[in-house]
């Protein structure tokens, strides 16, 4: 062969080895067409809102790859639906192409529920909304801080701040309704502990403002309530000889009370006469 070769004149062989050079080089272009597939393009079905699975089962019929590359949540779809897909429906790709998808999660991602109390509705209400949470239903209660949140309850029952909630729950509020227009007596609380007391007030739409110790208390809410302000009868002078003048708040307003360690020595000339 290599006899064949060198028999031949130098520029024969030469001119030989560019043609089949050449032979290759075009031979290598056409054959590459093929094996890429150039100039074959397909359009992309538009498959958002579709179940993940028959979005799948769709574009692998039409000779596309799929991958899912990422996840959402959100109410306003299903779940397992696709929210998006790039290349987008309709867009011309590359016959094979791969199509990314996004999916919306069956099972929502939870968060920590925030604290709203003394948060104004409509600002209680945005804060909601950012952290993708409901708003559920309100309530009223009598309480001198107008549509301000007091309580904040999930499935009816209050959260405290932390507690993790799904994303998409409703939140319901109380909000405070302003003073009441009718009076009340001023209840009796003294000899109570705090905790007791708070729960008497709360059930007579009254709230607590300030807590003052009366020296060291380390569990305020087992402290015994020794005083409070506006006491339960008045300085006024009495209507009746002998008989004292009730003193009356207004629902929704506060009584301030001092705690101790110590039990108070009950006076009865100072507490409501027993019935």
């Amino acid at each position: 062969m290599f006899k064949f070769i060198t028999s031949k004149p130098l520029w024969v062989n030469i001119t030989v080895a560019i043609g089949s050079l050449g032979i290759l080089i075009v031979l290598f272009f056409i054959s590459l067409g093929f094996i890429t597939g150039h100039g074959q393009y397909d359009k992309v079905p538009d498959i958002t809102g579709q179940n993940v699975y028959a979005a799948i089962n769709t574009l692998e019929s039409k000779g596309f790859r799929v991958e899912v590359s990422d996840s959402i949540f959100t109410t306003s779809l299903p779940a397992l639906v696709i929210s998006k897909q790039i290349p987008e429906g309709s867009a011309m790709v590359k016959h094979g192409r791969t199509i990314y998808l996004t999916v919306n999660r069956s099972v929502p991602p939870k968060i920590e529920m925030p604290s709203l109390i003394g948060f104004s509705y409509k600002s209680a209400k945005m804060y909601l909304e950012s952290m993708g949470l409901k708003m559920g239903d309100t309530t009223y209660k009598p309480d001198f801080a107008r549509n301000s949140v007091l309580e904040q309850l999930f499935n009816k029952e209050p959260i405290k701040p932390g507690t993790q909630v799904p994303v998409g729950s409703s939140i319901s509020f109380v909000l405070g309704a302003g003073l009441s227009d009718s009076a009340i007596n001023v209840p009796d609380v003294v000899g109570l502990t705090l905790q007791q007391a708070k729960s008497k007030l709360a059930l007579m739409s009254l709230g607590v403002g300030s807590i003052i110790a009366e020296g060291t208390v380390t569990d305020s809410l087992n402290a015994f309530v020794i005083k409070q302000n506006p006491p339960i009868f008045s300085g006024a002078t009495p209507a009746i000889a002998g008989q004292r003048l009730i003193n009356t708040i207004k629902q929704g307003t506060t009584l301030d009370l001092y705690i101790s360690t110590t039990a108070p020595v009950k006076d009865s000339t100072n507490s409501y006469p027993q019935q």
